[in-house]
């Protein structure tokens, strides 16, 4: 038994595990992170970001209620051009730590099938994700493909930019 400074070191680790261990345990009737919604629709992810649902692309999330009119407009066209941003990787390091797939995924959690969204705010905390958001779509009213522009990006952020998402290839 080793003894530091008066405590017992095997207890120490013990103790160390046992509140991992209880930490970890959900609580008696809480809800999942894809299950929680408070009463105007939002919840918090696992990875701290913010989700809420709306009726349409149309009705932004009031989590955007303090934000620029600059960043509400980019939620909005981001919303617009699923196809093109669900095609574009996201370099900010979100693939891993927040499970994107795309640049998409910074905006938009997910479409429900009767046109709501869920809306999410990782975005509104991240120069990255909004950089490539508006460039891609800029050039994408300029006439590039979504090839051309995937190509653009990453080449842009392959160096000193987190990994991209795991978007898949075109």
């Amino acid at each position: 038994m080793k003894i530091h400074n008066g405590v017992n070191m095997e207890m120490k680790k013990f103790s160390s595990l046992f509140l991992v261990l209880i930490l970890s345990i959900p609580l008696l009737g809480a809800c999942s992170d894809e299950e929680h919604e408070d009463h105007e629709g939002s919840h918090q992810a696992s990875n701290g970001d913010l989700r809420q649902r709306t009726e349409s692309a149309e009705v932004v999330p009031t989590f955007l209620d303090d934000k620029s009119e600059d960043m509400q407009n980019i939620y909005r066209a981001a919303a617009m051009h699923q196809e093109l941003l669900e095609n574009i990787p996201c370099y900010c390091g979100c693939g891993e730590s927040a499970n994107h797939k795309s640049n998409y995924d910074c905006f938009i959690h997910e479409n429900k099938k009767d046109d709501s969204l869920v809306w999410d705010d990782h975005a509104t905390r991240c120069k990255a994700c909004l950089d490539i958001a508006v460039k891609s779509m800029l050039e994408y009213k300029d006439g590039k493909s979504i090839k051309e522009i995937r190509t653009m990006i990453d080449e842009q952020y392959k160096d000193g930019f987190g990994e991209p998402t795991p978007t898949p290839e075109l």
